[in-house]
């Protein structure tokens, strides 16, 4: 998923990453222009999936 593709989908897919790991905060799922890569190892660190796994995962959704 590139910068501009996330950008974009971000709202519409912080609700249905909240619903499918509820001890994600509002804090973990910030996403600001250029910071696509700390959020990417924000949702590692809660889902352990690896980088590929979580951009798949968010492609899914």
């Amino acid at each position: 998923m590139d910068k501009l593709e996330l950008k974009g989908k971000w709202n519409e897919l912080k609700g249905k990453v909240k619903q499918a790991y509820g001890d994600l905060t509002d804090d973990d799922l910030k996403y600001e222009d250029g910071q696509d890569d700390e959020l990417y190892g924000r949702l590692q660190q809660k889902t352990g999936k690896t980088r590929e796994g979580v951009i798949e995962w968010l492609k899914s959704l």
